[in-house]
């Protein structure tokens, strides 16, 4: 096989499984795409924004080697859909798991775990702070996390669920693209610290890339009253 379409096929791979089961009648996923494409291209923007600037900056980097050559404002045509094929394969997790398993250990605590997550997270982006992909990517994560703290999303416990079982698939997607590499970084811009071969602060960038979409996918949701309730906040929270 021509290595250059290894990217593409590990974009295919993701999201070939989850697509096909968006047809799985009890489930019916694809009845959700109306509030799911919005949310994916919203976030699409934002991310491919910070992607083009750091790699600019050389901050990290695409090998030629296993993309096709397609670049559009920088960035190889594969990390484009990076942005569209991660999440979905994500938020079908996320859309799986509310409908498989209701209850979930983390409601009642969510509000404190997001607290605590922001606060460890700013600790690590200040001892980072000379590191440019550990500053922008830590600090981003906390911003979001801060706010849908402050909003107190009723469903913030499935979240964490949910992204929990998302860091499986992450590790086996970003093992491949960090082991072969596919994707290159600059260690004097990151903590220096590896989960097998992937930037530890990689597992907060996902975080970031699925928070923000569950957070447009149930406001989407609720404006098209797919889900009447889906991004009310929880009894205490804020309106």
């Amino acid at each position: 096989m021509d290595p250059r379409y290894t990217y593409l096929l590990i974009n295919l791979g993701s999201i070939l499984v989850p697509f096909i089961a968006s047809f799985e009648p009890r489930l019916r996923f694809y009845r959700q795409w109306k509030a799911l494409l919005p949310a994916l291209l919203i976030t699409l923007v934002f991310f491919i924004v910070w992607d083009h600037y750091l790699a600019a900056w050389d901050v990290w980097g695409f090998n030629p080697k296993y993309v096709l050559g397609i670049y559009w404002w920088g960035l190889p045509m594969e990390e484009w859909l990076f942005f569209i094929t991660i999440p979905y394969s994500c938020l079908f997790i996320y859309a799986s798991l509310n409908y498989l398993l209701p209850r979930e250990p983390f409601s009642r605590h969510a509000r404190n775990i997001t607290g605590a997550w922001v606060v460890i997270l700013l600790f690590v982006a200040a001892l980072g702070y000379d590191r440019l992909y550990t500053g922008i990517k830590l600090t981003r994560t906390a911003v979001l996390l801060a706010y849908a703290w402050y909003r107190d999303y009723a469903w913030m416990g499935k979240f964490i669920r949910c992204y929990l079982v998302s860091l499986i698939p992450f590790l086996l997607v970003n093992g491949l693209l960090t082991a072969l590499p596919v994707v290159t970084y600059d260690d004097t811009e990151n903590l220096g610290i590896r989960l097998l071969t992937i930037p530890v602060e990689d597992t907060q960038y996902t975080l970031l890339l699925l928070l923000m979409n569950v957070i447009l996918f149930e406001n989407f949701k609720r404006r098209l009253r797919l889900d009447p309730d889906a991004s009310a906040p929880s009894p205490n929270g804020h309106h």
